[in-house]
């Protein structure tokens, strides 16, 4: 159902970003603002990511095989990440180079002589106040999506410990886009009323502030669950409840969790049973506590568990 509600969240920013971008092109036609180009490319970018992430999203869906026993569900994290790339490259860097070709270009026309001015700047307001309530509509999808989905958590600690990696990239993105909105137009209102043509280009500059930060913040997440995140402490814990409570275990040796997507998870337990059991008694009971987590925590989908016993002397590393 997470997944569903995913989906129609990036169907309507996908929607909403190329609409916009188009406008905005239009707008960089008639104007040459260059807040404006730097907007045009983020949405158009931000076009191609939503594309990247449903990609991801059906590669994701593909049952486990040989080559991949554990299944495809990673394969979201991977693309969320070429979307935190493509942000950087295309949103951040080069919205902060065409602010410095906007300025070289200013100056040069000053040092000629020259008052550069902004054409039609009312096309642009006019395209911005579009982008502004089409993203925000996109925006609030997004913002009640994830709203939903963390609860009682706080929005910092949800974006931390989230394991859905398209609906985060989807909020901030969304949140990305619509400040940069509300710069390209506090620039362009600015050129109006100022008549100083610079701010145009430190609009631009702040845009791609904004989306290398915002880059950098989903890059960070999604390497984190690429190289392996644990499971959630919550589910860490019920794993740890319903293995103590099991009867015949003298104490839980080991437990080590990863991530394998948004719905699942690896667990891998070492387990200390009482010494007078018998192999017979071991195998009944281990069984009954897999079936136990899988009951309990649906999303533990891969299960281990290895009989060990507690050597004090020993160099393994024995925690939980």
């Amino acid at each position: 159902m997470a997944g569903h509600s995913s989906k129609k969240v990036i169907f309507l920013a996908l929607g909403a970003n190329f609409g916009i971008a188009l406008a905005k092109f239009v707008a960089f036609f008639f104007t040459a603002s260059s807040a404006m180009l730097a907007e045009a490319i983020h949405s158009l970018a931000d076009t191609g990511n939503q594309i990247l992430l449903l990609l991801g999203m059906r590669r994701a869906a593909q049952p486990p095989d040989a080559r991949h026993p554990f299944g495809y569900k990673m394969e979201s994290y991977f693309w969320s990440f070429i979307v935190a790339m493509m942000l950087f490259t295309l949103g951040g860097l080069f919205a902060i180079y065409e602010g410095l070709h906007k300025l070289h270009e200013l100056h040069a026309l000053i040092d000629a002589g020259e008052h550069p001015s902004m054409e039609h700047p009312m096309v642009a307001v006019g395209v911005l106040v579009l982008g502004i309530l089409l993203e925000g509509l996109s925006w609030l999808a997004a913002t009640r999506e994830v709203n939903r989905l963390r609860g009682d958590q706080g929005l910092l600690e949800y974006i931390e410990s989230s394991k859905s990696t398209e609906i985060i990239v989807i909020f901030l993105e969304d949140t990305a886009a619509l400040i940069g909105l509300v710069l390209a137009l506090g620039g362009v209102i600015l050129v109006l009323v100022t008549g100083n043509p610079f701010w145009d280009v430190y609009a631009t500059f702040a845009i791609g502030g904004l989306l290398v930060v915002i880059a950098f913040t989903v890059a960070r997440e999604t390497k984190s669950l690429l190289i392996g995140e644990a499971a959630t402490q919550q589910s860490q814990d019920a794993i740890r409840a319903l293995v103590v409570d099991t009867e015949g275990v003298l104490r839980l040796l080991n437990m080590r969790t990863m991530q394998l997507g948004d719905d699942e998870f690896l667990v891998s337990l070492k387990v200390q049973w009482q010494g007078d059991l018998t192999v017979e008694d071991v195998s009944r009971r281990t069984n009954g506590l897999e079936d136990r987590i899988r009951k309990a925590i649906p999303r533990a989908r891969y299960l281990f568990v290895e009989p060990d016993v507690h050597d004090p002397n020993s160099t393994r590393r024995e925690d939980v």
